[in-house]
């Protein structure tokens, strides 16, 4: 019991915290769980059989049953975990309302806590003798093993939104040298923490990758709130948005009451920020998808237009 909760309560913290702050294009809530219970049981278990085949392939090479394990831990883990992890990820990106660096960090993400979770609980009722080993257990996994999980899979998520409105080579090379970088933040982190010596490499790697991922989060969002800007300008300087409300929308005024009518204020953020979104996405589309998302850029222009003719302008 004490294990079970040892192990979701970080976890969903952390989850809670990457997807409350997406504040300008949060994501539904449902989804980003979705991906986290693909984490936690879909990839946990793939995992699983994809690293029990490779080991035992290795182990005609790898006689010594110490160094067959400390070679599954930093060759197969990596390799196999990170692949099961970014599947999902390749059908949440499909999606024609994926559309931004931060939904892929989000997603990537939630996928990677559902996995430190479920890998934290097996740890946590297998690997403790006392319950000071428990506590240093729960410690260092909560705050790095888990944590490393989330930043890996995140930095796919990163790399697969970028390559979804690039050409298909720039596609192919976006989305390996992802996967190559999240596999070598997990290599990193499995190889220091393997060898007592190297441990505090890895305890510093992890706390920089940390860095790292925060900082790129955090400048996401501020693109988030550029890209608002600047796509309902061009709506403000036609006379569908007032110009009053362009700064508000793209700033964090928008959640404060008083400068909407307040039974529409959620509706018309929600259009207005996904009018900008769509805007972005037609200019890198192609085909069918450019058609679609003209219609939806068109749909929400007039879902706008009346919404504010009925409530009147300010």
């Amino acid at each position: 019991m004490f294990s079970a909760i040892a192990a979701i309560i970080p976890m969903s913290f952390y989850l809670f915290l990457i997807w409350k702050f997406d504040r300008y294009d949060r994501e539904p809530f449902k989804f980003v769980l979705i991906n986290y219970l693909w984490g936690a049981l879909g990839a946990i278990f793939l995992a699983l059989i994809g690293s029990f085949i490779l080991t035992s392939i290795a182990s005609f090479f790898i006689a010594d049953k110490e160094s067959l394990t400390r070679f599954s831990s930093i060759a197969v883990a990596p390799f196999v975990e990170e692949i099961t992890k970014g599947i999902f990820l390749l059908i949440t990106i499909s999606s024609k309302k994926f559309d931004n660096l931060t939904d892929g960090i989000v997603y990537g993400g939630a996928i990677g806590l559902g996995f430190g979770m479920t890998e934290n609980f097996l740890y946590f009722v297998t690997f403790s003798e006392s319950t000071y080993d428990w506590i240093v257990l729960v410690i260092i996994r909560s705050l790095f093993s888990a944590v490393m999980h989330c930043v890996s899979t995140a930095t796919l998520g990163a790399f697969l939104a970028l390559a979804k409105f690039n050409s298909n080579f720039s596609k192919i090379i976006l989305s390996i040298t992802g996967l190559l970088i999240a596999m070598f933040i997990h290599f990193i982190w499995n190889f220091s923490a393997s060898f007592e010596r190297t441990a505090p490499i890895g305890f510093i790697f992890m706390i920089f990758s940390i860095f790292i991922f925060i900082i790129t989060y955090i400048i996401s969002i501020r693109k988030e709130r550029l890209l608002i800007y600047n796509e309902l300008k061009e709506e403000s300087e036609s006379g569908l948005i007032p110009k009053a409300h362009l700064k508000i929308l793209s700033s964090a005024y928008r959640e404060r009451k008083g400068w909407m009518d307040e039974s529409k204020r959620n509706i018309y953020i929600n259009a207005a920020t996904s009018l900008a979104f769509r805007k972005m996405q037609l200019r890198n589309a192609k085909g069918v998808s450019k058609i679609y998302y003209q219609m939806d850029v068109d749909n929400y222009r007039n879902f706008i237009g009346t919404l504010l003719s009925n409530s009147g302008r300010t």
